[in-house]
């Protein structure tokens, strides 16, 4: 560890044992437990608020999260000499969840049930009221006329591009057949109206973790604790549910069974309102991880685009069957 990180912890009321590096951060064994020390990349306000909704889930449900922890000074960031920001969290002992093992991906939706559950009506947190306070969203209407607006452009780049790479000719080929995907999810919206969850959702002040996916999920001897709310707000719980819903049947090809299991499990702690159902329709039938790919080839150097992308792109367009198969039997959607 280098001098400033050593400099950063001797502002922590701590006895620290020994440090070893891991992905852009360090865990420290201290004399009180593992910590995990990175920058920051949150303010403080937005520290606040991840510390108040941990410790609103442990009070309510027990539920271990990794706390922000207050320097000699009462502050949850901590500056080098440098300038740096740094925040120093409680950590675990234990491993990410392997969403392969279909036991761990239902016992990890279970766990998000369970965070939604004790997520609704957060006290409010006078430290983050700024930081936290929501604004009236974008709208998904509007985003997927973005996106919409986006694939076509790329679609126009990609034609003018002499002599084409195999992530363009693989883009312009299935391009209609994904773009039809965009409208569909589109054509669905127009006739639904989710303004009230999202007044409810702030009304109520519930909230959501923001990133929940299977690295932030880490299976312990005495259970599960769920980590990084570096992007927890008010907002739409099925946007959690969604995102990680999408990410197991992209690993799991939409394998049907395993998602019905899924909500199955999730609905059965935390039921959903019917109105819930169609916004996680919607959100699943548009082609996220499509646009996404076309985004990251557009805002990268086109010179050299990387194999995994193709394989990727290759993969999304592949699965358009299962997917098709998946909301037809799940949500009765046909495309």
């Amino acid at each position: 560890m280098q001098d400033y990180e050593l400099s950063i912890l001797e502002q922590y009321p701590i006895n620290v044992k020994s440090t070893r590096k891991t992905r852009g951060a360090f865990f420290c064994d201290t004399d009180q437990g593992l910590f995990l020390l990175r920058e920051a990349g949150v303010s403080r306000r937005h520290a606040f608020l991840m510390r108040h909704v941990g410790l609103h889930l442990y009070r309510e449900g027990s539920m271990r999260t990794d706390l922000p922890v207050a320097n000699c000074e009462g502050d949850l960031l901590s500056t080098s000499p440098e300038g740096r920001t740094y925040i120093l969290k409680q950590w675990f002992r234990g491993r990410e969840c392997d969403i392969r093992k279909s036991r761990e991906l239902l016992e990890g939706t279970a766990n998000l049930a369970h965070l939604h559950r004790f997520m609704r009506q957060v006290p409010p947190c006078p430290e983050a009221e700024e930081d936290g306070s929501p604004g009236e969203p974008e709208g998904l209407k509007k985003e997927y006329d973005r996106h919409n607006r986006e694939l076509k452009k790329i679609r126009r780049f990609m034609r003018a591009q002499s002599p084409k790479g195999e992530f363009e000719l693989e883009f312009l080929r299935c391009f209609e057949g994904m773009f039809e995907w965009a409208l569909g999810a589109s054509g669905e919206l127009e006739r639904l109206d989710f303004g009230k969850i999202w007044k409810d959702s702030v009304q109520n002040n519930t909230m959501i973790h923001g990133d929940y996916n299977y690295h932030n999920i880490f299976v312990m001897a005495g259970g599960y604790a769920t980590t990084n709310f570096d992007r927890c707000r008010v907002g739409i719980q099925m946007e959690d549910l969604y995102y990680f819903l999408r990410k197991a049947m992209e690993k799991h090809g939409w394998n049907v069974k395993t998602g019905n299991h899924m909500l199955d499990a999730y609905s059965a702690i935390r039921p959903l309102a019917e109105a819930e159902v169609e916004y996680l329709k919607v959100r699943l039938i548009y082609p996220e991880k499509f646009w996404k790919l076309a985004d990251s080839y557009y805002c990268s150097n086109k010179a050299w685009i990387p194999a995994k992308n193709v394989e990727k792109l290759k993969t999304v367009v592949a699965q358009t069957e299962e997917k098709r198969r998946f909301l037809k039997q799940l949500f009765s959607f046909s495309l």
